[in-house]
Formats: structure tokens, C-alpha cells, sequence
């Protein structure tokens, strides 16, 4: 499973989480399962998704990338819709090949792409961990 150096591990402030720690090796990949958004969810669900959809195109732009260890849950809000599969889709393969649908994605969050004032989603308030000094040790 490939880690994506650099992308964030959650959205700050919250337990929103953005990437996974080491892959299931027992039961392979969790399988992306495309999520309804309905018009009630609450405003930092939207935020969570609004987050991972801005470091999505921040960390890989619209050049296609491996699913590698972004979360499945997380995808799972955005694909089908800002985040399609390239080639044939595979829900639980972590080589998956994704790419960001830059027309979807300023369609649903106009706010990404407001050239005067961007959201501040606070990527540099904190020192993001790729996680891989606690992996040994997590193996408990």
C-alpha cells in the first residue's frame, strides 16, 4: 500500500480522519462504497469533505493517483461524484487509480476555488505525521 507523504492524517481539530495507518493485510482493503450527501447533513460533515476534496487537489491536482492509504469512508462521500475511478473500478484494490474532476469539484465546493478568500482548513497550524515511526510499534 503506498502512503502519500505529506497529505494530512485528519482535518484539524476534529476525528475526521483522512488517511489510514497500515493496510489490512488479513481482509485486504476496506471497499469505497459510494455515500449519499443529503441537503441535512450537518456543517462539519460538509467541512470534512470540503477539507479532504482541498487536499486532494492541493497534494495530487487533476493528475490521476493511487487510492494508496487514503481512507475508504473518506473517498466514499466523494466518489462517482468529485472523484472518479480511472480504468476499471475496483472498490477494495489499494492501486486503484482515482483522479479529481475539476468541473464537479468547483461545482459542489464553489469556496475551493473563490480566488479571494480560499478557506483556511489550518494544514499549517499543525506538523503532520506520515505515521511511520509508530508503525513497529503499533504492531502489538
Amino acid at each position: 500500500m503506498l502512503k502519500h507523504r505529506g497529505f494530512p492524517g485528519r482535518l484539524p481539530g476534529t476525528d475526521f480522519q483522512f488517511v489510514i495507518r497500515r493496510e489490512n493485510r488479513k481482509k485486504g482493503a476496506t471497499p469505497i462504497t459510494r455515500r449519499e450527501r443529503y441537503r441535512d447533513r450537518k456543517a462539519a460533515d460538509r467541512r470534512a469533505d470540503a477539507g479532504f476534496l482541498a487536499a486532494l487537489i492541493e497534494h495530487f491536482g487533476e493528475e490521476p493517483f493511487v487510492r494508496g492509504n487514503l481512507d475508504a469512508g473518506r473517498l466514499g462521500w466523494l466518489i462517482g461524484r468529485e472523484v472518479k475511478p480511472v480504468g476499471a473500478f475496483d472498490p477494495a484494490d489499494y492501486e486503484q487509480l482515482l483522479q479529481v474532476d475539476m468541473a464537479a469539484a468547483e461545482a459542489s465546493f464553489p469556496e475551493l476555488f473563490a480566488p479571494d478568500s480560499p478557506p483556511d482548513f489550518g494544514w499549517d497550524d499543525e506538523a503532520w505525521d506520515d505515521g511511520d515511526e509508530d508503525d513497529e510499534t503499533d504492531r502489538r
